[in-house]
């Protein structure tokens, strides 16, 4: 069941369909931003995915899911395929550069919801991409 409810996740997320992934989440889901803060609730997590659809689009390919026999926990590596359409605050001026990123997140689930989702990606990396 782990491996589904982040398979789903993911293909909610291809497919900009942000209500499916809610749908998925806890009520008091913790979303812990690669060199970030920790954004709490479901509130947080629509208000941050508003924010990313606005200033970037992107399409996940090559994601492979794994899952603890427990199903408490669960991981996903995939490469993010990007565009950078409006700049970000603090970020390098957006002119709709494409980027090709290497990322994974970390997952807890709880009576088959997502409870916690920890995203990791090189940030420097993708920095490097878009100022170029």
């Amino acid at each position: 069941m782990t491996k589904a409810v982040i398979e789903a996740y993911y293909g909610a997320f291809n497919r900009g369909d942000v209500e499916a992934m809610l749908a998925l989440l806890d009520t008091d889901v913790e979303h812990h931003v690669n060199e970030g803060g920790i954004r709490r609730g479901k509130t947080a997590f629509a208000e941050f995915c508003a924010h990313m659809n606005h200033s970037y689009r992107e399409r996940l390919t090559d994601v492979v899911v794994f899952a603890s026999e427990d199903g408490t926990r669960g991981a996903a590596e995939f490469v993010v395929n990007g565009e950078y359409l409006r700049t970000d605050s603090g970020l390098p001026e957006a002119r709709g550069q494409k980027y090709v990123l290497p990322g994974g997140a970390f997952f807890t689930l709880k009576g088959g919801r997502i409870t916690r989702i920890t995203t990791y990606y090189n940030l420097q990396d993708w920095i490097r991409q878009v100022s170029a």
